[in-house]
């Protein structure tokens, strides 16, 4: 199994530090708004992962933050708080935004059938790990104080930057004026004491003073705290890469005095709409989030298939007319698996191998998906192929796809509809053909379907 590491920037054999179990952290939601089809596609990426790494037989341990606390605008320590800026704009406490944001998050997961995390973690119920987490810097020397916050230093982190290739050397690193207590141009704040909000909500007792933390302790403390001070993958959007994620290896490798704090970094890439536009929370015309494309008539699921046909470290375009062709495509699909299990005795031969080879092998090579879906098509293109072997191969196919397609069963037709079949057979039986087209017509206009077969008519609800 390979995997692409971003540190190093190639793709590398998977080898778990304590195999079979994999630590797997995830960066989640900010909570004071609906999570858009944008933040999903890491959501979902995150999901294959941890499928993938669970059919090649490990045993995997995913820990998924909630940020509730501490998250500003800006990476950078800058801009407007998140969560006040949801509270101002809904007229409610910052507690209630984060709560009803959670759930809005949980309740998308359920409808793109994936897999929740073995451990939520939010954090305001971590702040004393992340309290914890500074006391280690500030016994290592990395932090100072400055305007009643508390920075980490990366002046005295010799390799900052190495997860983005940062070029130190070439960025002016004068103090900068949006925040003239950084001795150092990519310093941040690892405790705010001295905020500017001065109706922030969430505050907490420190050595430092009353406050709350910055936004990218959290990560750090809260990983570490369920997975050790040295685990296996993190996730997240590239976006995160630059900043919050570099300054999560910064404080971590700093504090715990080991390296490589996390062995491999897996990034997804951006979904877009258009041309170079990034999905986003503040342009109100690309806010696109899973009830939109539900009261649009799409299936979650069809979304879930749309991006299994691109591979997870390519951008993707978001186009209403590729959504389509996806939903046609898992309608296909779902068809498919209703025939199969309708004739399950049609075709002969009883050997999968060379998909199941071939399926394995693209999921094994990065989470080539679209190589993997090939796989699948082929072998449901072969009529030779026993149907209940393709059907057995392809729930097992769909432990990693995700498409829900064990949950799909034969519905008892309507009377109306059973009548109109009957009345087909017969003209089938007499070589009416005018007729049977007639009546095929007339149930396909009925939202069915109908195939002919050895064991007879099949019809089943499109």
């Amino acid at each position: 199994m390979e995997l692409f590491n971003t540190l190093t920037r190639k793709k590398e054999t998977f080898s778990p530090i304590n195999a079979p179990n994999v630590g797997l952290y995830s960066c989640g939601p900010t909570v004071y708004h609906y999570a858009h089809i944008g933040n999903h596609r890491q959501t979902l990426f995150t999901d294959l992962l941890k499928r993938v790494l669970t059919f090649n037989n490990y045993k995997v341990k995913h820990v998924m933050n909630i940020t509730d606390v501490g998250h500003l605008t800006s990476d950078a320590d800058e801009g407007e708080d998140k969560m006040l800026k949801g509270a101002k704009r809904e007229g409610k406490t910052v507690w209630e935004i984060a709560e009803y944001y959670t759930q809005a998050f949980k309740k998308d997961l359920k409808n793109l059938n994936v897999i929740e995390p073995d451990v939520w973690c939010k954090a305001t119920e971590h702040i004393k790990q992340q309290i914890e987490m500074i006391q280690k810097l500030e016994k290592n020397g990395f932090i100072y104080e400055a305007g009643g916050n508390v920075y980490f230093n990366t002046s005295k982190c010799k390799d900052y930057g190495k997860l983005a290739k940062l070029d130190l050397n070439a960025e002016q690193q004068a103090r900068i004026e949006t925040d003239p207590n950084k001795k150092n141009k990519h310093d941040f704040v690892l405790w705010f004491t001295k905020s500017k909000f001065q109706d922030q909500e969430m505050k907490w007792p420190s050595p430092w003073g009353q406050g709350y933390p910055g936004w990218h302790i959290e990560c750090s403390a809260m990983s570490s705290h369920y997975l050790g001070e040295q685990f296996d993958i993190h996730t997240g959007g590239r976006d995160l890469m630059p900043v919050h994620h570099t300054n999560e290896i910064a404080q971590s490798e700093s504090a715990f005095n080991k390296k490589p704090w996390v062995k491999y970094w897996m990034h997804n890439e951006f979904l877009v709409m258009g041309k170079d536009i990034k999905m986003s929370k503040s342009d109100n015309e690309g806010f696109i989030t899973l009830d939109v494309l539900q009261k649009k008539g799409y299936d979650p699921l069809s979304y879930r298939y749309l991006l299994l046909g691109t591979i997870y470290r390519k951008p993707m375009a978001f186009t209403y007319e590729a959504l389509d062709a996806a939903q046609n495509a898992y309608n296909k699909l779902k068809q498919k698996v209703l025939e199969m299990i309708q004739s399950p005795e049609e075709g002969e031969d009883t050997n999968a191998e060379t998909y199941i080879e071939e399926f394995q092998t693209s999921i094994n090579d990065d989470l080539n998906t679209p190589k993997a879906l090939a796989a699948v098509w082929d072998m449901l293109k072969n009529e030779k192929l026993n149907n209940n072997k393709k059907y057995k191969t392809l729930l097992e196919f769909d432990h990693v796809l995700g498409l829900g397609l064990a949950k799909i069963d034969i519905e008892e037709l309507p009377e109306e509809i059973k009548t109109l079949i009957e009345k087909r057979d017969h003209a089938r039986l007499h070589k009416d053909w005018g007729e049977s087209d007639k009546l095929r017509d007339e149930i396909q206009a009925k939202g069915y379907t109908v195939k002919d077969s050895k064991e007879g008519t099949k019809c089943t609800k499109a």
